[in-house]
């Protein structure tokens, strides 16, 4: 969907905003997908952050993001009811917030790659490499639990899976899960045009 629209533009920028992984069970599927557990056909595909689980990568980012917040969340509370046990299991049972989100980055496409050879699609790494460290620093409010490059379709493209978070809250956990105050229609084309800039000079490189 994404790539059919911004064909539309002369400078192939696309803004969609539902990039949203909802809950566990989309997590599962996109762990099935992105690291090729459907056909087990893993030859193809490149992880660069992460390991081979994308579930278990954004479980132990939640952590690393939340715990401290939870804690310090809980002990402020008198009823137990009101505590929060897991807050990995808490936002995906929550159906008006999102438990992460998926990015993915392209460069070129199907007629720039139908000629090159593996070799240098290979090459693709390192440039993808520096982008997931030129994405955090963009958005700092956005951490990567797992990324992981796919050489099996028509042009080599990198999968991010990660966390959208915004801390100083008043109101609940100081420290929470945020993907509408990180991703909208205007902020997507921002980060999406600086990116743009980072990947080609990272490709000429």
């Amino acid at each position: 969907k994404s790539k059919k629209k911004c064909k539309k533009y002369r400078n192939g920028t696309t803004s969609l905003s539902n990039n949203a992984i909802q809950n566990h069970q989309q997590l599962s599927k996109v762990d099935k997908h992105n690291l090729r557990k459907y056909d087990d056909d893993k030859d193809l595909i490149c992880t660069i952050k992460g390991t081979s689980s994308v579930v278990e990568d954004t479980k132990n980012l939640y952590l690393e993001l939340f715990e401290d917040a939870r804690i310090k969340y809980n002990e402020k509370q008198n009823r137990n009811d009101r505590k929060i046990e897991n807050y990995f299991n808490h936002i995906s049972n929550d159906n008006k917030r999102d438990l992460a989100c998926e990015i993915i980055i392209e460069l070129g496409d199907m007629d720039f790659w139908i000629d090159k050879d593996y070799e240098f699609k290979h090459k693709m790494i390192e440039v993808f490499k520096k982008q997931i460290i030129d994405l955090e620093e963009v958005v700092p409010n956005f951490k990567i639990a797992n990324a992981t490059i796919h050489f099996d379709e028509s042009s080599p493209h990198l999968h991010i899976v990660g966390v959208p978070f915004k801390d100083g809250m008043k109101n609940g956990m100081e420290k929470q899960v945020g993907k509408s105050d990180v991703f909208n229609k205007i902020s997507l084309k921002e980060i999406q045009d600086k990116m743009r800039v980072y990947c080609i000079n990272s490709f000429n490189r």
